[in-house]
Order: C-alpha cells, then sequence, then structure tokens
C-alpha cells in the first residue's frame, strides 16, 4: 500500500467486539478475504465503525442490505481529516489494486485543456482532453494550459481570447496558395489569411507568438501592453485614444476573468492545499508538482497562536506566530522596535521554518508519475478546485513571480483552517453518504 494503514484481523463470530475497537471517524478502509488475491472491498465513510457495522453484522430489518461478515478475514484503515484526503488516498490504494481501472471505478477523467499547436507551420490553438507525455512531450507541455472547469468552459475562454487576434481557426493542414477561397473569417478581416497569402509567415509567426504570450500568462502580457499605450496617450492628452485603449483593457479582463488562477502551463503548474488533518493539532499539506499531488504531510500546529475572526481581533493578532518564549538578544533587538518586537519576529521565524521543512520534503526528486496516476491526480485537483468556494474546504496557494511559495501567507492559510476545526466542535459523525468499490 502507498501509505501507512491501520489492520485489524475479523472474526464474524465476534463481530461486535472487533468493531467496538475502531474509531468513529472519517477514514478509507479495505476489506480483504481469506485468499491472498483476492480483491479487496475498498470505500470511504464519514464514521469507520458505523459503516463495517453495515457491511459486517447481519441484520434481519434490512435482509437485501450487502453483507461482507462470512468473507471478511481482516480490515485495514486510516484515518483522514478530509475529503480531499480521503479522495486522494482511496484513488491510491484503488490503483495499487486495480491500476489503469481505478480511474473508472472512481470516475476520474481527464480535465479539459487549451492546446496551442506551436509544432505546426502555421499554429493554432484547440481544446483537448489529453496532455503530451514522455520526453518528447516536455516542449508541447508547456503550449498545454489549463485545466478548466470543463470543456464548455474552455471553448469559451479560446472562442472569446481568439476575438483578440488575428490567429487562424480553421483545422486544415495548410498549404499557402493564392487560389485558396478563404474562410469566412478572412472575409470578416478576423484572420491573417495565411491560407491565401494574406500575410507574410514572418507576420502570422509574430501573431502567433502574441497568442502563446497571452496564453501563458492568462492575458497579463496583453494587458501590460496596454495598459502602458493607454498611460502613453493620457500624457499626452489624446483622451479619445486613451479611452479607446481602455475599451481594451476592459475587453481583455472579461477574457482573463473566464480563465482561473488555476490555468497555467501544464509544465508549470505548482499548488500547495492546505487541509485539515485527522490528528487534532495539525493540519496536512499537499503539494501538486510535475503532475502528480504529494502528501499528505503534516504541519504542527502546537504552539502556534490562532486566530479568531469572530472576536473582532486586532491586525497583530491576525499574523501567524509561536507562542513558545524565545529570549530577546542584541541581535534581535537590532530587528525591530519596541518592547518584544524582537520575539515576535523570532517566533514567526519559527513557524516559517517549519512550513520550510514541509515544503522541502514534499519537493524531493521522484520518478515522473505514470498516465494513471497523472490523470487520477489531475482530475481530483480540479474536481477540488472548482466547487463553489463557501463549499470548498482547505486553501490552494500558488508560487510567486519567482517561483518561491508565499510562505507566511501559507502559513495564514494554515491558522484559516486550523480555527475551522476549532470552530467547528461538532459532536461525533452521523452517517453520511459512503463510496465504496467493491470486486
Amino acid at each position: 500500500m502507498p501509505f501507512e494503514f491501520q489492520s485489524i484481523a475479523f472474526d464474524p463470530a465476534e463481530s461486535r467486539t472487533v468493531l467496538s475497537q475502531l474509531p468513529r471517524e472519517a477514514a478509507i478502509f479495505a476489506l480483504y478475504g481469506e485468499t491472498a488475491n483476492a480483491e479487496p472491498y475498498i470505500g470511504r465513510t464519514p464514521n469507520l465503525r458505523g459503516r463495517l457495522e453495515r457491511l459486517l453484522i447481519p441484520s434481519e430489518k434490512h435482509p437485501r442490505r450487502l453483507q461482507l461478515a462470512g468473507r471478511v478475514r481482516r480490515i485495514e484503515w486510516r484515518l483522514t481529516g478530509s475529503e480531499f484526503e480521503s479522495l486522494l488516498l482511496q484513488f491510491e490504494l484503488l490503483q495499487s489494486v486495480y491500476g489503469t481501472k481505478s480511474l473508472e471505478r472512481m470516475h476520474l477523467r481527464m480535465p479539459a485543456f487549451v492546446r496551442f499547436l506551436g509544432g505546426n507551420p502555421y499554429p493554432r490553438v484547440t481544446v483537448t482532453n489529453r496532455t503530451p507525455l514522455g520526453k518528447a512531450g516536455l516542449r508541447e507541455a508547456e503550449w498545454v494550459y489549463g485545466p478548466f472547469a470543463s470543456r464548455v468552459a474552455a471553448e469559451r475562454y479560446v472562442d472569446e481570447a481568439l476575438k483578440l487576434f488575428l490567429l487562424r481557426r480553421c483545422v486544415d493542414e495548410l498549404a499557402p496558395d493564392p487560389s485558396h477561397p478563404g474562410c469566412v473569417y478572412s472575409e470578416m478581416k478576423m484572420c491573417l489569411a495565411p491560407c491565401y497569402k494574406g500575410c507574410t509567415d514572418e507576420r502570422y509567426a509574430e501573431e502567433s507568438a502574441a497568442v502563446e504570450r497571452f496564453l501563458s500568462t492568462r492575458g497579463e502580457s496583453r494587458l501590460v501592453t496596454l495598459r502602458t499605450e493607454r498611460d502613453a496617450a493620457s500624457a499626452n492628452l489624446e483622451f479619445e485614444s486613451a479611452a479607446a485603449i481602455h475599451a481594451q483593457v476592459q475587453k481583455v479582463e472579461s477574457v482573463r476573468a473566464l480563465a482561473s488562477e488555476l490555468v497555467r502551463p501544464l509544465s508549470e503548474l505548482r499548488a500547495m492545499v492546505l487541509q485539515e488533518s485527522a490528528e487534532p493539532d495539525e493540519v496536512v499539506v499537499f503539494l501538486f508538482e510535475n503532475g502528480r499531488l504529494r502528501g499528505p504531510a503534516a504541519f504542527s500546529t502546537l504552539g502556534m497562536r490562532i486566530q479568531n475572526e469572530q472576536s473582532g481581533s486586532s491586525s497583530l493578532y491576525a499574523q501567524p506566530m509561536a507562542l513558545e518564549p524565545v529570549p530577546e538578544n542584541a541581535e534581535t533587538r537590532e530587528q525591530g522596535s519596541g518592547i518584544g518586537a524582537g520575539v515576535q519576529k523570532t517566533a514567526r521565524g519559527v513557524l516559517e521554518e517549519r512550513m520550510q521543512a514541509v515544503l522541502a520534503g514534499l519537493s524531493a526528486p521522484s520518478d515522473a508519475p505514470n498516465a494513471t496516476t497523472r490523470q487520477g491526480h489531475l482530475a481530483l485537483l480540479k474536481r477540488w478546485y472548482y466547487r463553489p468556494e463557501a463549499k470548498r474546504p482547505g486553501e490552494i496557494f500558488f508560487p510567486e513571480s519567482d517561483g518561491n511559495w508565499p510562505v507566511r501567507a501559507m502559513l495564514r492559510g494554515v491558522g484559516r483552517v486550523a480555527a475551522m476545526r476549532l470552530a467547528a466542535a461538532k459532536p461525533a459523525p452521523q452517517e453520511g453518504p459512503d463510496c465504496d468499490v467493491a470486486p
């Protein structure tokens, strides 16, 4: 198994005694029979003991309920703190047993991407559910942008983005010829018409490069140029020109809004996800990098001041700091002014070092994921991210422009995730939706 599981032997004659040892908490589990090569029964549940009592203790009131007591001889489980963690661990467990069939069992499909066909002599843009693999696909991975919430969302983004440029929309393999009749887009002056040599190859390559920059920066490259032109026109008192350029800025911003922050070149897609942990004094961290999710890695919140957003506390308490005392010395006195300033900065540094250690562990080199792992992990990340924000527990962070992680912002995110757990203080979970995979 890819993760450490707890295990207990199961005796049908002592089912209630055995199951009484299990917690009533969220978990994923696997039920194994006597035969070593038999496929296990795998599932996830918000209440481990309650779910297994229904599966392994016969009920006269529900004779049609699935009963596995006669077949099970061993129970393995792992407690989870969030649905995100449960889904990832369940997929990893299923993949170790069923291989590529794990995608079908969890209904995980590759998300939609926008693909820039830069290898074509006359590049164009398309929407795809396939991503390049292997060393040959490293360059093309830089031309794949996503994931999007759906194929419809990706197609809408492409349609609106191409209205800003003169790139071709046809799917033909072009052999430019002046006798070519062209198409409606060339008639509407929405395409440079390379099909009948309506432009030089150099001009089309220039337009293609502009489209590639637009996609890779989610429109920022275009916005920088337009804003510079707008400000220059305004400075020269050319207000009509400035107003026209400002209208273009607004149009680009509306197109940019169609692509979420998760939409990036696939080769550069990196994200850090924070989730609640099954342990009371921890928050778990997941890293998406190189096409796969890594984690969970535990971040300890012991000694960390957790902000209570309902208390109306000042901004001082909004900054995450360790509560352990740190003696003030000459170095800390030089770092800040005022009583305790050096102590506060040093205490905050303790948490930053703790987070850096977690990130270093998750970023350790590893083998490239296979196609099944990549598809499953991308689908899980996309499924979680594109939920309505109110129904998306946890936090997500992306690297800054220099490639470094926003550690202080992540620590504030840790505080918010930990505060949600403390505020919940709910009783033992009742039976809720389960997701099982039977042989």
